[in-house]
């Protein structure tokens, strides 16, 4: 597809910013009121003593942030139509020092209200005048145990640069430093090989230049494996003094905490996972049939099974099959879903300059918003289905929450979005009978189980025994990482793949574990999605109206209280069982359609 300038392409594809402000002038005129909302909301420092002032206060900030969130929606759009614009880059940056000033105007609120006694905080929180406010305040009173001394949190915000240092060195070594030897392909071309380009190329047909690329590209990090061990026990270690610093049992308890999400609930997922690698390990084996490989390697987990099909879709078309997958949740949803097509909340098409990717993004406000890059593929469909799943979460949030509860966790931020891809799976394997295109589907289910279920939770599981070895005392030095993560793929990989040498370093790689615990959601997440877009396939109405309702609670509950809403309970195993059924089930499926191929 030809990438056009911007002005080149229809208005009726391109997002409609004017429901937020009339122009840039606009923007900049609320901008410059930034510096006396920050002052009135800093005016409460010292004050917050009672019911009365901590509701005035909470008003004040939610109304700031409100602003300062739509300021947000229109600048990011406006950067993100062309990131090499002068215009949306000097927007971007104005917005960032808005942020840190909001930042500023507000740190004193936590502490403040905390260094009050537990009674005279019950009291607040009981007050009728903190009603609307109630559990907002009481979530913060969680943290009561775990806040230290005035001088002790200030001398801790103090290091703040300091603690990033390892993930900063990590980085810079991992993006700037780091050259890696070019790979040759199978006509003994050089291809050049980066941190940016080796997905790609490990999703190349050409099985030399994977090999290639997969040794020269560890062999990179295996020649620095001993700085990025110093850097990431580090990293762990601050995590870990400082949760014992604040008196929690481990840093994992601490940082699940956040969302009040029970430790149970981690190990329910590992454990879980665990019980089912038989289904990993058909996934692998049915990998290697697929490839006709006589060995699997890690350089060919990334390779497509099947090419996607050169059939057509124009977005119209795309259009007409999200509708028709989210049909089963309602006609109000339906609707919703038509406007959102209708009066220009979706950027559809690339662009020269456009930002890649896509994703949605709103508030409450404005308008959720749709940035997508569509090339008419079955991909761009699902992409579709998938950030129209986030933007109904939001519009379900806002519109039946206040402001102060319109947002949610990334707890359960990827759940609607996928529920509405396996709704379109479904759809999709519904009305079609030839088996190489069902394969096609199928093989799509079956990577988002591989990627997102098996992959992260082994990611989880690393994290989790790191962490206990350090808080344990234990010598963590680059062997003992390298063994662990070995050890893990082994496990997680099983009998049908060949276990490479250089994937013991591929934990190095991994950016995620410098915010540490935090990977699990993506497993939690896609599992909580399969279990529930079955529950509405199966049950229809009731199923319907449990997971319209979680939509629309933001973050008026904990997350896990809302999945359970839901009908999903991850305090127990039974919905990563219930996923984990569906991927055998598909397992199932794709292995008799190969069969006939």
């Amino acid at each position: 597809m030809e990438i056009r300038e911007r002005n080149d392409i229809p208005e009726e594809y391109k997002w409609d910013l004017s429901t937020e402000y009339s122009g840039d002038d606009a923007w900049e005129k609320e901008l410059a009121e930034v510096d006396a909302d920050a002052a009135r909301t800093a005016a409460f420092e010292g004050r917050l003593k009672d019911a009365a002032t901590i509701r005035e206060f909470f008003d004040a900030q939610v109304l700031f942030f409100r602003k300062l969130d739509k300021l947000a929606n229109y600048a990011m759009r406006r950067h993100d139509e062309n990131v090499t614009s002068p215009e949306g880059q000097t927007m971007y940056g104005k917005l960032m020092a808005a942020y840190a000033k909001a930042g500023a105007a507000v740190a004193f609120a936590q502490p403040e209200i905390l260094k009050l006694p537990v009674e005279e905080l019950e009291k607040i929180a009981s007050d009728p005048v903190m009603e609307e406010f109630e559990f907002k305040f009481r979530d913060i009173m969680r943290a009561k145990a775990h806040v230290l001394a005035a001088e002790q949190e200030k001398l801790l915000a103090q290091f703040a640069e300091t603690f990033a240092a390892p993930q900063n060195i990590a980085s810079q070594l991992r993006d700037g430093d780091m050259v890696f030897e070019n790979a040759k392909d199978a006509n003994g071309a050089e291809v050049p090989v980066s941190g940016a380009s080796f997905v790609t190329i490990q999703m190349s047909p050409d099985r030399v230049l994977r090999e290639s690329a997969f040794r020269n590209y560890y062999r990179g990090y295996r020649e620095h494996i001993n700085t990025y061990t110093a850097s990431y026990t580090a990293a762990v270690k601050v995590m870990t003094t400082e949760a014992g610093l604040r008196g929690y049992e481990s840093s994992r308890a601490m940082s699940l905490s956040v969302s009040n999400v029970p430790v149970a609930v981690y190990d329910n997922l590992i454990d879980t996972v665990r019980k089912h690698m038989d289904l990993m390990y058909r996934y692998v084996a049915l990998r290697k049939r697929m490839l006709g490989v006589s060995e699997l390697h890690f350089w060919d987990v990334y390779t497509p099974l099947v090419a996607e099909s050169e059939e057509k879709y124009p977005y119209e078309t795309g259009k007409d099959m999200v509708l028709d997958a989210v049909s089963v949740l309602g006609d109000d949803y339906v609707e919703q879903v038509k406007k959102a097509f209708s009066t220009r909340m979706i950027d559809v098409y690339p662009n020269k300059g456009k930002r890649g990717g896509a994703y949605s993004s709103g508030g409450f406000d404005t308008r959720p918003y749709i940035l997508l890059n569509y090339t008419d593929t079955l991909d761009s469909v699902y992409t579709l289905a998938h950030e129209m799943g986030h933007s109904m979460h939001t519009w379900h949030s806002c519109t039946h929450q206040p402001a102060q509860y319109s947002d949610y966790t990334m707890f359960v931020a990827e759940v609607a979005s996928t529920v509405n891809e396996n709704l379109l799976t479904a759809k999709l394997l519904a009305h079609e009978t030839d088996p190489k295109k069902r394969l096609v589907l199928l093989n799509q289910y079956l990577e988002g189980f591989k990627g997102t279920v098996y992959r992260q939770t082994m990611f989880a599981e690393f994290e989790r025994d790191v962490h206990a070895a350090i808080e344990r005392g234990e010598s963590v030095n680059a062997k003992f990482l390298n063994d662990l993560y070995k050890k893990l793929v082994t496990d997680y990989f099983g009998p049908d793949m060949v276990i490479d040498e250089e994937i013991q370093y591929e934990w190095a790689r991994i950016p995620h574990f410098y915010n540490p615990f935090y990977v699990y959601v993506y497993a939690t997440g896609f599992s909580s999605a399969v279990a529930l877009s079955e529950q509405i396939m199966n049950e229809g109405a009731p199923a319907v109206k449990r997971y319209r309702e979680f939509l629309s609670m933001g973050s008026s509950a904990y997350p896990v209280d809302e999945l359970a809403h839901a009908g999903v309970d991850l305090n127990t195993p039974a919905p990563i069982e219930a996923a984990l059924l569906k991927f055998g089930q598909a397992l199932d499926e794709a292995e008799k359609c190969l069969d006939l191929l």
